[in-house]
């Protein structure tokens, strides 16, 4: 199942962000080398970052948010965590 997580910044996130981001980087990419990670990346208005996860369940995809570095180190002032479902791209076609 997929996941989209958001993370909203807290009044310190840009500059906490940087300090924690090679830790959160980190922690994605054994998710992102089994192919579970569809996107991900900061909102470009600075309000935060978009995941989209694939997991097996919603309760893991909140354990998944609950322990990243930005929620654990206070990046992540909010973080909402709801279940997606794709449509675009169909998953159908050839990449």
């Amino acid at each position: 199942m997929k996941f989209v997580i958001l993370g909203f910044d807290g009044p310190e996130g840009e500059a906490k962000r940087k300090v924690h981001r090679p830790a959160h980087l980190a922690r994605m990419e054994p998710l992102d080398a089994q192919g579970r990670v569809v996107l991900a990346g900061p909102l470009t208005d600075k309000a935060g970052s978009l995941i989209v996860i694939e997991a097996e369940s919603l309760a893991d995809a909140e354990a998944f948010a609950r322990e990243d570095p930005y929620t654990v180190n206070g990046v992540f002032e909010r973080v909402e965590v709801h279940p997606f479902l794709q449509v675009f791209p169909r998953e159908d076609r050839g990449r």
